[in-house]
């Protein structure tokens, strides 16, 4: 059996830990550091792509690796596990033994594509449509199947699968929905119109967004890891692929993962605004520094000081020293 290692984590601790376990299970391996490798990645040579981090890791690796017939497996570096990072790190050994002991089973899950005249975006949580200047409106048409359904004046607009209902969209107002749902869910963002509400569509629905305006530029964002600027319309449908996640439990307990969305979302519930606005933008952007929320949530410094404060204090947010730059902290979300 033949293992691809990802990870953005570049501590020796971890990664060390990680070759002993590999090593102990007689696995032969590649590793792959996420922005530090330049290795290409050919779909049979690998049985199982591993995935060390957070969800962001995963979104990362997808979008880096774009392998869709190799099965993901999700290894958390918190003691914990959500929907995407199926297994802690301390529990990796026990995990190897059951695939060597084949007690797994793959789930697959739909693909969203959004097609543009500037190219093609493949996204596992969702595409989001926004100007790429924080606080500024964008006008839009939304057409579903060929059919108009309303003209909007909005922050921007999210297409999400059901894994990704549960990410931005559900903090965009969208509902929370169970992975096996075959849907998709459009939701708008602050729209100025409160008749906007958020769409269940078929996830065999064709969503086009047309008659795009704004002051800056459009950008359409897939997973928060990719953007490409838009300068007409853009066609958005089920992608031919799936993708593959190896799942360790008899039945996914998607139900049990879900809980813990809904608990977070309860205490954004009572956070003042401007937490919530850093922890969209955390949410979308990944990793940031302080002057990067600063710039991209057009808050006052001291605003954005206080926001962080209470969402570390209620566990939300995580700060860790930027290894480019020891001057400064990186923020991240905590899974």
């Amino acid at each position: 059996m033949r293992f691809l290692l990802y990870t953005d984590i570049p501590s020796k601790n971890v990664i060390d830990r990680l070759k002993k376990v590999m090593e102990s299970y007689d696995i032969s391996y590649d590793l792959v550091i996420s922005g530090k490798s330049s290795l290409q990645t050919k779909e049979m040579e690998y049985d199982i792509i591993m995935v060390i981090g957070s969800d962001k890791t995963m979104l990362k690796a997808i979008h880096e690796l774009n392998s869709f017939e190799v099965p993901f497996l999700g290894v958390s570096k918190e003691n914990s596990v959500s929907f995407l990072m199926e297994v802690p790190l301390e529990k990796l050994n026990a995990a190897l033994g059951q695939i060597e002991r084949e007690e797994f089973h793959i789930d697959e899950c739909n693909l969203l594509q959004a097609n543009l005249d500037e190219g093609r975006l493949i996204a596992l949580n969702e595409i989001g449509i926004f100007p790429s200047r924080s606080a500024t409106l964008m006008k839009y048409d939304l057409w579903i199947d060929g059919e108009y359904v309303w003209r909007d004046i909005a922050d921007g607009i999210i297409i999400s699968t059901p894994i990704g209902s549960t990410a931005y969209s559900m903090s965009a107002g969208g509902p929370m929905v169970m992975t096996n749902a075959p849907v998709f869910v459009v939701t708008p963002v602050n729209s100025l119109d409160l008749t906007r509400r958020p769409l269940v569509i078929s996830n065999n629905s064709t969503v086009e967004i047309c008659e795009l305006s704004s002051r800056c530029e459009v950008e359409v964002i897939a997973d928060g890891i990719e953007r490409l600027p838009i300068k007409k319309d853009i066609i958005l449908m089920k992608a031919d692929a799936n993708i593959k996640f190896i799942r360790l439990e008899k039945g996914f307990q998607a139900y049990t993962r879900l809980l813990k969305k809904i608990k977070l979302a309860k205490e954004l519930m009572k956070m003042p605004p401007s937490a919530k606005l850093v922890m969209k933008v955390l949410e979308y952007e990944g990793p940031l520094t302080q002057k990067d929320i600063i710039k991209k949530t057009l808050l006052p410094p001291r605003t954005v000081r206080y926001a962080l404060s209470l969402l570390m204090k209620k566990g939300l947010v995580k700060k860790v020293p930027n290894l480019r730059d020891a001057r400064q902290s990186l923020y991240y979300i905590k899974v």
